[in-house]
């Protein structure tokens, strides 16, 4: 007698992937490949703030600032090459001196000042790009740094050879002396860039030719020495050399007397006869002062009388002091 069965019962057969198949069912799994840019995403912020700028790009007249969000930059990542001068006096003063920049990043609805009207205005005449960023934005291009809303991005600086710049600086006077004897100062071991850039300003203000830096154990001419140097790094020179004792004992050949600063000093400042010849001052760390070898080239070690409750000046107000010195008996 057969056995009933009931429809269906027994011989059904599941539908879709079964355990094990790996998807090779009726539903086959398949990659979709890489994951697409986030600004190539159409559902994705990025991608509407892309399409938002190019719009505004494509209606702004001819020869208008560019604006557009900031992204992409990152100051201390691999391969960095420029660097950012932030703050609205240190950019137009940049500005004014005629440094290369790269790009102008303007905060979104920034209040405008004069200053921030001459900074769009002289980068217009440079053809500066302008970008457009958020604060959000340019607290992370500068790194917290405090911009004002204004960051200048600006090539790496590009030095001179500082044996060769002496020899100029000298060959330049030799041909007319009656112009005053030239003035350079050298840094030996300063490795903070607000330091150096102090140095640059105080070397611009009293008529300094250069500035001379070791290429070992030194700070460089970085977006915080621009910044302090309020753009005085644009017009005076700063050399490097390979070895600073090598180049102290060729300029003294070529005719430079050399002078070290050092609160233990053979000569006070007041006294220093040396101030009208051409002359090379050189600065110390403040820890650990001159080097043992730049300090037996030195033709004088000069101090700077000062309260004997105090250890020791900052470098750079120590050499904005000794400028200020030599520049008062040149004039006198």
């Amino acid at each position: 007698m057969a056995t009933s069965r009931r429809p269906g019962a027994g011989n059904s057969k599941k539908k879709g992937p079964s355990v094990g198949t790996g998807g090779h069912g009726r539903r086959r799994l398949e990659g979709k490949g890489p994951t697409p840019k986030a600004e190539d995403r159409p559902y994705h912020k990025a991608y509407k703030m892309k399409k938002a700028a190019e719009r505004r790009n494509a209606a702004r007249p001819k020869g208008a600032a560019e604006r557009g969000p900031v992204r992409g930059h990152n100051r201390r990542g691999p391969g960095k090459t420029e660097d950012l001068v932030t703050g609205r006096n240190a950019v137009l003063e940049s500005l004014r001196a005629g440094v290369p920049a790269k790009t102008l990043y303007v905060a979104t609805r920034i209040e405008a000042d004069d200053r921030i009207r001459e900074i769009l205005k002289l980068c217009a005449e440079g053809q500066v790009p302008v970008l457009e960023a958020t604060k959000p934005e340019l607290d992370r291009l500068t790194e917290d740094a405090v911009h004002q809303g204004v960051a200048l991005q600006v090539p790496p600086y590009e030095y001179d050879d500082a044996e060769d710049l002496i020899g100029q600086v000298m060959a330049t006077w030799q041909k007319d002396k009656s112009q005053r004897a030239p003035l350079i100062v050298a840094l030996d071991g300063i490795t903070d860039p607000r330091n150096l850039g102090a140095i640059i300003r105080s070397v611009s203000a009293f008529a300094g030719d250069a500035v001379v830096l070791p290429e070992r154990r030194s700070t460089g001419v970085t977006a915080t020495a621009w910044k302090t140097s309020a753009g005085a790094a644009a017009r005076v020179p700063v050399a490097k050399a390979t070895n600073l004792n090598r180049a102290v004992e060729k300029a003294k050949v070529a005719g430079f007397f050399v002078v070290g600063l050092d609160g233990g000093g053979d000569v006070e400042l007041p006294q220093l006869d040396l101030a009208t010849e051409p002359l090379i001052v050189v600065v110390g760390s403040e820890g650990k002062g001159l080097s043992r070898l730049i300090t037996e080239n030195c033709d004088q070690i000069v101090s700077i009388p000062i309260d004997s409750a105090m250890e020791s000046l900052n470098a750079s107000m120590a050499v904005g002091i000794t400028l200020y010195e030599v520049a008062r008996r040149r004039a006198r």
